[in-house]
């Protein structure tokens, strides 16, 4: 009886696709010339095949051949194994090529995942079967140690050994106020006065406030915002309303500001760095670097070095150059 444990580990494919040849036409010089190979070729790769098996596939009967029942078990195996091997290959293909695939990203909450889902909403509406999840939280790191994200938009982690980081930028962080507030036209402000300013604020157990209390506890100055809110958009809202103050990236600020905002900058500056994070051990696929290459021109869209606080934010596209780095 035939081993066909034996027979998958020692048949090649191209073992198999002559076989198939042969099946076709059951004549092994016709198959011979429709593989465009010499039949001397064709017969000793199918007597290769026969002496791994250690069985006969076909009864030579002087010119003509028949399959064997081993024979007639391969033939009707065969086609189904070239198929699946087919499908694997375009499944494949259809993940470079971008037509298929998964694409799990986290982001730090607030900000960061703010402007995360903006990139994400443009990669969508250009990669459209391509199956996103996004989640915004706080603990992003972990779940790239946990292998549950393939990116992270973080700010930049202590070194890692299970971790790869890419730092994107340096950014800085203003006082934000409505553009007809009594601030509105102040080059700057004292962080030691931002406690006498109505601010309104992410919650204590946000990653930003842990960040911006710590800076400020340093300077021995205790800040008690009166509105919090998650909702990085309802915080802009009740400052545009005129029922306070607060604090966001200069990227954030322009990517929100419709010109009824204004800045003023802190002193000393509040500068934080920010990275896309992903684990070392962890193949980095074709959608995965696509949106590494959207997120680096989405944020140089929104680049606020050396311009101009107010100015209006363009339509992100994805530049040709990007679609080269794929």
């Amino acid at each position: 009886m035939m081993n066909m444990t034996k027979m998958v580990k020692n048949m090649e494919l191209k073992q198999l696709e002559y076989f198939i040849a042969i099946c076709e036409e059951m004549h092994f010089t016709k198959a011979a010339d429709n593989l465009r190979i010499g039949q001397s070729a064709l017969s000793y790769q199918i007597k290769a095949l026969e002496g791994e098996l250690g069985i006969l596939l076909f009864d030579r009967l002087g010119k003509k051949i028949a399959l064997t029942e081993a024979g007639k078990i391969l033939k009707g195996h065969s086609h189904k194994i070239i198929d699946t091997i087919k499908i694997a290959n375009d499944d494949l293909q259809e993940l470079q090529t971008l037509n298929k695939g998964r694409l799990t990203i986290g982001a730090l909450s607030g900000d960061l995942s703010h402007i995360a889902s903006m990139a994400l909403l443009e990669f969508h509406s250009i990669y459209p079967h391509i199956q996103l999840q996004f989640f915004a939280m706080d603990d992003v790191v972990k779940k790239i140690k946990q292998n549950a994200f393939d990116l992270a938009l973080t700010i930049i982690p202590p070194d890692d050994d299970q971790l790869n980081m890419i730092p994107l930028y340096e950014e800085e962080f203003y006082l934000v106020v409505h553009a007809n507030h009594e601030l509105a036209n102040q080059s700057d402000v004292e962080i030691g006065d931002l406690q006498n300013i109505p601010l309104i604020l992410n919650p204590k157990d946000h990653c930003f406030r842990h960040w911006f209390d710590a800076i400020c506890a340093k300077q021995g100055i205790l800040i008690n915002p009166i509105i919090e809110s998650t909702d990085i958009k309802a915080i802009i809202n009740f400052v545009i309303n005129g029922k306070g103050a607060t604090i966001l990236s200069s990227r954030l600020f322009r990517i929100e500001n419709n010109g009824h905002l204004s800045t003023i900058r802190i002193k000393p500056s509040l500068i934080r760095k920010v990275a896309i994070v992903h684990h070392k051990q962890k193949h980095i696929g074709a959608a995965a670097k696509a949106f590494k290459a959207l997120l680096n021109s989405y944020l140089e869209i929104y680049s606020w070095e050396n311009s101009d606080r107010s100015s209006t934010p363009k339509k992100m596209v994805l530049s040709q150059s990007n679609k080269e780095f794929l």
